[in-house]
Parts: C-alpha cells; sequence; structure tokens
C-alpha cells in the first residue's frame, strides 16, 4: 500500500513532553529497539551496547541564536510607495549562503519584497532583502562583515527552541547551555543535533575506555526540521537543503571500522543523513563512503536502503514528522509503532530535551 502521512501519526500525552533536560544529561533512559526486543536501559548503558572498534559518529554543529526581529524601513517614494512602513518581522536564519547572505525564514514575509532594508532591533544592524519572498522563505543581505552580524547574533538573538517547548517569556538563560551538545564547535545550526544532549565528559570517557572510536562531523541543521508535514503523501514533501561536511579523516575513521567489520553509530538523524548522502554516490554498498561536502537535501523514508550505518542514537520524534518517517525507515514501521506505545506507556520523556533512543538497524523486513 502507498505510504500516507497519516502512518506516522500517534496520540502524546502533554505531559511527556520534556521542557528542560533532565540533570546531568547522562541520566536519561535509553529505549533499545533491537530485533523484536524492547528494553528500558539508560544512556549510561551505551558503552555496554557497543563493542571495541565500533564507531560513534557526531554532529559538531553549534547552534547560533537564529531568531531576530525587526522592522522594515520605510521606503522611498520612488521606490513604490509609503504603505503599511515599520512592518514588524520576525526572522529565523536557516543557512549561510556566504558573503554575509542567508537563507532564512520569515514570519510576515508577505510585506516584504526585493530591495526592503530590514532594521534588526537591539542590534544596530540591517538586513537587504536580496529577492522576493516566496513561501515565507527569502534571501537576507546582512552585509560583507560577518563579525557584525555575529554581534548582533549574540546581542538580540534568541536561541531557536522548538516551539512545544513552552516559554512565555522567551528563551530562559540557561537554554543557551542547555539546548547545545558536548561536541558544539562550528556555529551555524539554528537546532540542535538532539541526541548529543545526552553526552557528559564522564559519559565520553566511559565509551573511550571501552575502545569505542568517535568520527567528527558537520551538519548544520536548519529551521525546516521544524516544519510539519502537511501533505496526505509524504513523498510530496520537499526537505530544506542544508549544509555539511564529512571530511577525510572522519572518513577514514569510519572506512577503516567498515573494513573491520565494526559497527558505525550515527549519532542522531543529522549525522545518518549525512553519512547516507556521502554514500549515496558509491554504487557497491561495501566500497568506502567518500568524503562529503556541500548541501543536502536528503529525505529518507521507509523503503530506503542504508549503507553508512548499523546502529542510530535518536530522541523521541513528533508525529507526521520527516524524522518519525527516518525512524521508522531505519528500525521498521511496525517496530517504531510498538516502540513510541511502550514508551508513551512507560513514561518516557518525549522531543528535543526527552529521553533518548538506540536503534537496531533492520535490513530483513522494512515494514516489521
Amino acid at each position: 500500500m502507498p505510504l500516507s502521512t497519516e502512518d506516522f501519526d500517534y496520540a502524546l500525552p502533554e505531559a511527556l513532553i520534556a521542557q528542560a533536560p533532565i540533570r546531568p544529561r547522562d541520566a536519561a533512559r535509553m529505549l533499545v529497539v533491537r530485533g523484536q526486543a524492547l528494553e528500558d536501559r539508560g544512556v549510561r548503558d551505551l558503552p555496554a551496547l557497543l563493542e571495541p572498534g565500533d564507531v560513534m559518529v557526531v554532529n559538531d554543529t553549534r547552534v547560533i541564536p537564529a531568531r531576530l526581529r525587526g522592522r522594515r524601513l520605510p521606503r522611498a517614494a520612488a521606490f513604490g510607495g509609503t504603505a503599511g512602513e515599520g512592518a514588524a518581522v520576525e526572522i529565523m536564519l536557516n543557512r549561510a549562503e556566504g558573503d554575509g547572505t542567508w537563507h532564512a525564514l520569515i514570519r510576515n514575509a508577505r510585506r516584504l519584497r526585493a530591495g526592503d532594508e530590514i532594521a534588526i532591533e537591539g542590534a544596530g544592524l540591517t538586513a537587504r532583502v536580496v529577492e522576493k519572498p516566496e513561501g515565507g522563505a527569502a534571501r537576507l543581505d546582512f552585509g560583507a562583515d560577518p563579525a557584525a552580524l555575529e554581534a548582533a547574533l549574540e546581542a538580540a538573538g534568541e536561541v531557536p527552541l522548538p516551539p512545544y517547548i513552552q516559554r512565555d517569556a522567551g528563551p530562559r538563560a540557561e537554554d543557551r547551555a542547555d539546548y547545545q551538545t558536548i561536541f558544539a564547535a562550528r556555529p551555524g545550526a539554528v537546532a540542535a543535533p538532539t541526541a548529543s544532549l545526552h553526552f557528559t565528559p564522564a559519559l565520553l570517557d566511559a565509551l573511550a575506555a571501552r575502545g569505542v572510536r568517535r568520527a567528527t562531523v558537520t551538519l548544520h541543521v536548519g529551521a525546516g526540521t521544524f516544519l510539519p508535514v502537511r501533505e496526505g503523501d509524504p513523498r510530496r514533501h520537499r526537505l530544506h537543503s542544508e549544509w555539511c561536511e564529512l571530511t577525510p579523516e572522519a572518513a577514514a575513521i569510519i572506512n577503516a571500522a567498515r573494513a573491520q567489520r565494526r559497527r558505525v553509530l550515527a549519532c542522531g538523524t543529522t549525522a545518518l543523513r549525512l553519512l547516507e548522502t556521502a554514500a549515496q554516490g558509491v554504487d557497491d554498498p561495501r566500497a568506502p563512503i567518500p568524503p562529503f561536502r556541500g548541501l543536502t537535501d536528503l529525505y529518507i523514508l521507509p523503503g530506503f536502503r542504508f549503507r553508512a550505518a548499523d546502529l542510530l542514537l535518536t530522541n523521541f520524534h513528533l508525529p507526521k514528522s520527516t524524522l518519525l518517517m527516518l525512524v521508522s525507515a531505519f528500525a521498521g514501521m511496525r517496530r517504531m509503532r510498538r516502540a513510541y506505545a511502550h514508551a508513551i506507556a512507560q513514561g518516557y520523556r518525549f522531543y528535543s530535551y526527552g529521553d533518548a533512543s538506540l536503534l537496531f538497524r533492520q535490513e530483513e523486513d522494512l515494514a516489521a
């Protein structure tokens, strides 16, 4: 039967949506989905579930305070009139495109057109609309000085928390640290790779003592991660492109493990999508995964043939979301329905600040 977005719906009690991370971070619970078994474990059990020589792939993207507020500056009369001057807009930076230009999602974008100038509130900076906004998205030019934009973000930007994390007065001061992973190094994401929010120095030490190796990749998570699938047929949905990099050094670590028949654990759906993007250009699934640098809009649905990762560490995802579709492709649709029903019954904490799951890849029956 054809896929339907309704196939990925489920009812979640609001009380299970985590509003803050558990402390310490590695005290989170972890549901292990392996074959037909469901095991209630904890994130601290991860070293015992891995083998010496396994490779853990982590995303080192760093979340920037990407939500800005501004007002359109008055237009010159020769430019087309004065109606509606000073329209307020909310900007969510999505992807850097070089030379100070960003792809952004804009609330109230219908009030803008190419050439408009937006004064960023509290920042002493303006942005120019490069081209007519379409579908709530536009390209904005903040000028060629990256330090000016960085200063503006620090002064006036907000941590772009997902809408299901309730903050009546805006993000709290602690969210700037809480919504950042231990691996965060390269600024550019507008959402955290949340599977990695569970790691602590103690857990990393335990993994190293177990002989688990680590490869670091980068995927700057875009604002599209918050967008729901509105089409009844999920295959009609399109993802925003995101910038990512698998360096030659990281590829060598991963390929050495694969050559030795060791397992590859993708820490998060972002790391998994990058690995599978790089592997798409390889005809032989046993061949080495090449380095990759560029944009990806890889959209993974059930039926996808995975080549790069054997295990996936991930949080619990929203109903009808592309990420729930991805994990269903990785571990099997019926398995994930059982896993989510079990997690709800057992009171697991859901979404970005919630608990984790460790999924073993299932290839023998993609629908199982």
